[in-house]
């Protein structure tokens, strides 16, 4: 399946809807072994996957609060039962220049300011930054917020999703300190 369009067409919202549709399919009639505890399936990881690819790879631009500023092409791979055996995604054509540079009606990339809201004030120290993003050059030059986003929201399912994908504690606070040290320049 091949996904297409013009900037602000949906494409982004629409190859979640397909991935979700696929895991959702290719799980049908899978038992979970205990109803009660939550279990991580490939079928959770691959959904889960987006809110990463998302915090790090989109940021709003003057025609989409959520524009892709990147490509990727997602391959799904289906065993001999139909279920998922796997998947892979290839990402490609960042646009790096936005980590340093927005023009005033658009935002750097969304991780920055999720690791800047209040969802988890315990990152702020680790990562040795503030939950104002103003005070911070590189996302400081276009629009700080984005009407109808919660930030901190954002940073609690892009937190989850790295939960889901087997980050431990560690890992993650030490991608979130890389992230923000950029901040810092």
């Amino acid at each position: 399946m091949l996904i297409t369009g013009e900037s602000g067409a949906g494409k982004t919202e629409n190859t979640k809807k397909v991935i979700q549709y696929f895991a959702l399919v290719a799980a049908a009639g899978t038992k979970k072994e205990d109803e009660g505890k939550k279990t991580m399936t490939l079928e959770d990881q691959i959904v889960s996957a987006n809110p990463v690819l998302e915090a790090y790879g989109n940021a709003k631009t003057t025609r989409n609060n959520n524009s892709s500023r990147f490509g990727k092409f997602i391959r799904i791979h289906f065993g001999p039962t139909g279920k998922i055996a796997g998947a892979d995604i290839e990402v490609y054509l960042l646009e790096k220049s936005r980590v340093i540079f927005q023009q005033p009606a658009e935002r750097n990339y969304h991780m920055f300011y999720q690791l800047c809201s209040n969802a988890f004030p315990d990152y702020h120290k680790q990562c040795l930054i503030e939950n104002d993003p103003s005070k911070y050059f590189y996302v400081a030059q276009g629009m700080l917020t984005i009407d109808g986003v919660d930030d901190a929201d954002e940073m609690r399912l892009t937190d989850e999703a790295f939960d889901i994908l087997g980050f431990t504690h560690d890992e993650k606070i030490n991608l979130f300190k890389c992230t923000s040290a950029i901040m810092h320049f």
